[in-house]
């Protein structure tokens, strides 16, 4: 059986366990963030930067206990965001190994993975949470299947030919409008859980998948630099949890935006 089919099987489950809300989606997201820590982290130092490992982690776990056990954890992401930064400075100062890049990358690694991921969790939270979540994933897979199809029939112009040469702009606008559509079709079913009309998920659909695929296109930068094809492989033919979820990581973090502030 091909690798990517094999790959796909063992997605399932992953998931399953998110799409069962409650603790199953909270201890599921926090394998998610701390494996995408791991791989970032495995990524730039294959670029000789050297992250204080220890304290991504750190600030990763008490972000996500917060998550789970505290009522507003992101009144309090401001100030594990600063200390971590406090620590990494005293590190660099006491320890000629660390660099002000690899403090930089440090934090970045927790913000780009662990608060990231962290909004699958706070999305939950709000009315008609687990459909919100949904949301997330609808329009991250059909904007990439869109995308896929419209730019092997119709792609002739390319989109970044230096991050990723394969994507072109016809490929990226059939994203657009899939996007829209499967959020539109998914807001049309569950309008009376989440209370939102259909037309405002339909706006949501189109920019939750132009952020999905830069996303999408961020994830291949910093592969690219670090002159690496893939991230640590977890799941065959796949590669790792960031080539699988480099899109959903962005458009996780518009939908809770969208929700929060304009809806």
């Amino acid at each position: 059986m091909n690798k990517r089919y094999i790959g796909a099987l063992t997605l399932i489950p992953l998931l399953g366990l998110i799409f069962l809300g409650g603790y199953f989606l909270k201890i599921t997201t926090l394998f998610l963030a701390a494996r995408g820590l791991f791989e970032f982290y495995h990524v730039i130092m294959k670029k000789g930067h050297h992250p204080v490992k220890s304290l991504g982690y750190g600030a990763l776990l008490i972000y996500y206990v917060l998550l789970v056990f505290n009522e507003d954890p992101l009144r309090h992401l401001a100030v594990i965001i600063a200390m971590a930064t406090t620590v990494g400075f005293v590190t660099m100062v006491f320890s000629e190994k660390y660099s002000i890049t690899d403090i930089s990358l440090t934090v970045m690694g927790f913000i780009y993975t662990g608060v990231m991921f962290g909004f699958l969790i706070l999305l939950e939270g709000m009315k008609g949470g687990i459909y919100l979540v949904y949301s997330v994933f609808v329009i991250s897979w059909v904007c990439d299947t869109m995308a896929y199809y419209t730019g092997r029939a119709f792609g002739k112009h390319k989109l970044i030919e230096r991050v990723s040469p394969k994507k072109t702009i016809e490929g990226a606008l059939g994203g657009l409008v899939g996007g829209a559509l499967g959020a539109f079709l998914l807001g049309y079913v569950v309008q009376s859980y989440t209370g939102i009309e259909p037309w405002k998920l339909l706006i949501m659909g189109f920019f939750g998948a132009m952020f999905g695929q830069i996303g999408d296109l961020a994830a291949s930068a910093i592969k690219r630099y670090a002159d690496e094809k893939d991230y640590p492989k977890l799941i065959p033919g796949h590669g790792g949890i960031l080539d699988r979820f480099d899109s959903i990581l962005f458009v996780t973090l518009f939908v809770y935006a969208y929700v929060m502030y304009l809806i």
